[in-house]
Parts: structure tokens; sequence; C-alpha cells
């Protein structure tokens, strides 16, 4: 829940008092804080000293419950933007 608070306060900011010549400073900002949130997490699964052994043991199931959705989402991001955004 408090993500979503998060996410409409800064839609809220965004929208109201956010100026748009420093849209392109905060898309950059993003794409660094992501990249560090995803280093971060490589770097707190590589540190577990079973990572490797959990990970083979995953198995078929937990390999398709992570690409179904990613597939359905690419399609469906595919389809919205070729329908609407023309």
């Amino acid at each position: 829940m408090e993500v979503l608070i998060y996410m409409l306060i800064g839609i809220v900011i965004g929208f109201k008092w956010f100026p748009l010549k420093l849209k392109k400073w905060n898309e950059r900002i993003q794409v660094i804080s992501i990249s560090i949130l995803i280093f971060l997490m490589g770097v707190t699964l590589g540190s577990r000293p079973n990572f490797l052994t959990d990970f083979l043991h995953l198995g078929l199931e937990s390999l398709l419950l992570a690409i179904i959705p990613i597939i359905f989402s690419v399609l469906f991001v595919y389809f919205i933007t070729k329908y609407f955004f023309k």
C-alpha cells in the first residue's frame, strides 16, 4: 500500500509542479536507479551460499511461471501500442 501512496504522490507532483525541461534528467535518474536496484538484487542472490543448488531445483514450473507472464506482457504492450499509438 505504501508503494501506491508514493506513486500517487509522484504522479501529483509530476502532473502539477514538475517542469518539462527536467524530464530528460528524470528519465536518466530512473534508469540509473533501476540499474543499481537490479545489480544489488544480483549481489544479494549471488552471495547466498546455496544459490546455484536452489536455482537448479526450481525446475520447469518456476521457469514457466516467470516466462508466461513476460510473454503476455510483451504481447499486451505490442497490441496496445499498435492499435492506440498509430
